[in-house]
């Protein structure tokens, strides 16, 4: 599938020709129609009224990574020969290597890190929740999380939310976890 591409003529002022009146340059603001798909069109006005084809090209969608890929990506930015750095810092069998250097041309966003609430195995209407400086626990439990019953207006919720990371690391990954979006529970 070919892509349509838009069209406009420029004049060495920065004013666009308005295709829809036909009757001049004018700054794109108040030209009322300053692109068309007919190049041939375009090249007609340039050569009868002067100024140049510009191809309107729309940009390219950004690349969603992790926070490490992205690092690799910054790095590279500092290399001599980025493609290079990529290559030696990623695995081209499973695609991550092409991914990168997608990035590193389109640019890219970080991808949010997904959160949890993690539910405490038998135990209905109760959640994990991190140690806080409010809850008094941390000393007495190493610093580890801790049940308690859900969340009620007086708790942040950020308490309960847990990445994978920390789900991890704090040996929770048997526990059933629900997914927390920016709006409530997924």
């Amino acid at each position: 599938m070919s892509e349509e591409k838009l069209y406009a003529v420029k004049n060495d002022e920065g004013e666009y020709w308005n295709f829809a009146d036909r009757d001049g340059f004018f700054e794109s603001d108040f030209a009322s129609c300053s692109a068309t798909d007919d190049e041939r069109y375009t090249k007609n006005v340039v050569r009868d009224h002067g100024g140049h084809v510009v191809a309107l090209v729309e940009e390219p969608e950004k690349v969603v990574l992790t926070k490490e890929q992205a690092e690799i990506v910054e790095e590279a930015k500092t290399k001599r020969i980025p493609a290079t750095y990529i290559a030696q810092h990623t695995d081209v069998s499973n695609g991550v290597e092409k991914l990168l250097m997608n990035a590193y041309v389109n640019g890219y966003t970080v991808a949010k890190e997904k959160k949890y609430n993690v539910k405490v195995p038998y135990a209905e209407g109760w959640h994990f929740q991190k140690y806080s400086p409010e809850s008094k626990r941390g000393l007495h439990n190493n610093w580890r999380p801790f049940p308690a019953k859900d969340v009620d207006s007086n708790m942040s919720k950020d308490l309960f939310l847990f990445t994978e990371a920390e789900i991890e690391h704090y040996g929770l990954q048997d526990c059933e976890k629900e997914e927390v979006t920016d709006d409530g529970i997924r």
